[in-house]
């Protein structure tokens, strides 16, 4: 009997490599994918990327989705509040445990235990400690396909928006970006790969700075 669980999904490479690796076991079965999305934008929160290709995403993925909305100035007692509310649903579901793509930032983890607690529900964390060089290879050589899709401007330049993420961005990566992008240095758009149906298509729009971060659009195809 396969265990009810909900993914923390952000529509990056991550969450896709969390997936991956869920499916893997054979032990779990998501309920949903829960995903922040900014009112007002109609984006993924931080990524940047409309909803209309996030939920081509789910459909390629073949799971439900549940879209979490808050405000372009959502501060943590908003986002707990709001994430609290979608859990409880879950949870009056029998939904117990939520999966996160966190590799090795030892505060989020904690801030998310706590509040998973608070709810009477856990966390599991699949890629935890993994080596990020290791696993951004990985990603690569299984096949997955993503795009750059939001760069902070402040540890990189605009031209790594809109890059694919392969071995040749990995190359042009200075020093001591992390590969994988974990400290927030930049976030991706899986839109291929071994647990997709089929391919998201798109085109890449222009890339502009908003808030001290570079955003590359991609347009639905």
């Amino acid at each position: 009997m396969k265990e009810n669980i909900l993914l923390s999904w952000s529509g990056g490479k991550d969450s896709s490599l969390t997936l991956y690796e869920l499916q893997g076991t054979g032990r779990y079965q998501i309920a949903s994918l829960l995903t922040t999305v900014t009112e007002g934008y109609d984006r993924i929160s931080m990524h940047g990327v409309c909803t209309i290709l996030l939920e081509r995403q789910a459909e390629s993925l073949g799971l439900p989705l549940h879209k979490i909305y808050i405000s372009k100035t959502c501060v943590n007692q908003e986002y707990e509040s709001k994430m609290g509310e979608a859990l409880a649903i879950h949870q009056n579901n029998g939904v117990e445990c939520v999966a996160f793509g966190d590799i090795f930032l030892e505060d989020l983890r904690k801030y998310r235990e706590e509040n998973l607690a608070k709810q009477g529900m856990k966390g599991l964390f699949p890629i935890w400690r993994r080596d990020t060089r290791e696993l951004v290879r990985t990603f690569i050589q299984l096949g997955f396909q993503a795009i750059v899709v939001c760069v902070d401007s402040k540890v990189l330049g605009p031209s790594f928006a809109g890059k694919l993420i392969d071995y040749d961005f990995l190359k042009r990566l200075p020093d001591p970006i992390d590969p994988c992008g974990e400290n927030g240095e930049f976030h991706s758009f899986v839109f291929d790969g071994p647990i997709f149906g089929e391919e998201i298509r798109f085109a890449v729009g222009e890339v502009v700075l908003r808030d001290s971060f570079y955003f590359c659009d991609l347009l639905p195809a």
